[in-house]
């Protein structure tokens, strides 16, 4: 894989878990790093810590070049200050990971309001204003990359009903496509990626059997594919959606509407059509 060096990454989340992995794999190739990381529960709740300056240090330790930032990115101004750590400190931003998420709740119905909202914040606000705050900067430069966190509960129900969860991933998945979209020609990438780790925020569903076991869930196979991306080798893909669990890597192909179901076969027959047949 070619080198980071030079280039400046922010990653949201860093401070434990996937983030921390991802930050360690861009340190590693050569990047500098801003660790961004609130450091509260898997829910957003509780008291903060200190998460973010210990994996900073842990960089520093290996020679790399780091800083911590705990902006809030559930909010606007919070992932403008989170970029702007990036700039004010490296005077760049290249590389940008959204890692940071919440989980929490489960059947809408149950689910308290304030928590949907906070996953919704988390999730959905963090991804788009972080990438609305660092764009303008990637573009102006020529050069860019953009690695969203989605989930497969965009696209099933997620483990315990998780419906705002997996509601807020799937919005993270369309902007994700959108924004290639719009990015293309520009010398910035923009994709997706479904993780599948043992991390704090995973360990329940995993030991539920929503993943095997057997399989060694290190969040460094991740991570290795989350370097790769944001590498110069990778200039030519955008607006891809990769699934990674230990050492297996996929990718989701789009959904497409099709005629042929027995779902169309029994509307028509039971409502009739009064157009010709489309795909």
């Amino acid at each position: 894989m070619s080198s980071l060096a030079g280039r400046v990454a922010l990653v949201t989340g860093a401070g434990r878990g996937l983030g921390r992995a991802h930050a360690l794999a861009l340190s590693r190739a050569g990047a500098a790093v801003v660790v961004n990381d609130v450091g509260r529960g898997v829910d957003g709740s509780g008291d903060a810590e200190d998460v973010g300056a210990a994996t900073a240090a842990e960089l520093v330790a290996e020679g790399g070049t780091a800083v911590a930032d705990t902006s809030d990115v559930s909010t606007f101004e919070g992932a403008q200050a989170a970029v702007s750590a990036a700039l004010d400190v490296f005077g760049r931003i290249d590389i940008l990971v959204n890692n940071a998420g919440i989980t929490g709740g489960g059947r809408l119905h149950g689910t308290d309001t304030r928590l949907i909202e906070r996953i919704f914040a988390v999730h959905v606000t963090g991804t788009l204003g972080t990438i609305r705050a660092a764009l303008p900067r990637m573009l102006e430069n020529g050069w860019g990359r953009i690695v969203n966190t989605v989930s497969e509960a965009a696209l099933t129900a997620a483990p315990g009903g998780g419906v705002a969860y997996g509601a807020a991933k799937a919005a993270v998945w369309s902007a994700t496509l959108s924004l290639a979209r719009d990015c293309e020609g520009t010398g910035v990438t923009v994709n997706g990626l479904s993780p599948g780790a043992r991390t704090r925020m995973s360990a329940a569903a995993i030991d539920a059997g929503y993943s095997p076991r057997a399989l060694d869930l290190d969040p460094s196979h991740v991570a290795r594919v989350v370097a790769y991306l944001s590498s110069e080798q990778a200039a030519d893909i955008n607006g891809h959606v990769i699934h990674v669990a230990g050492p297996h890597i996929r990718e989701y192909s789009n959904v497409r509407r099709s005629r042929d179901t027995e779902l169309v076969a029994r509307l028509e027959r039971e409502l009739g059509s009064g157009a010709p047949r489309q795909r």
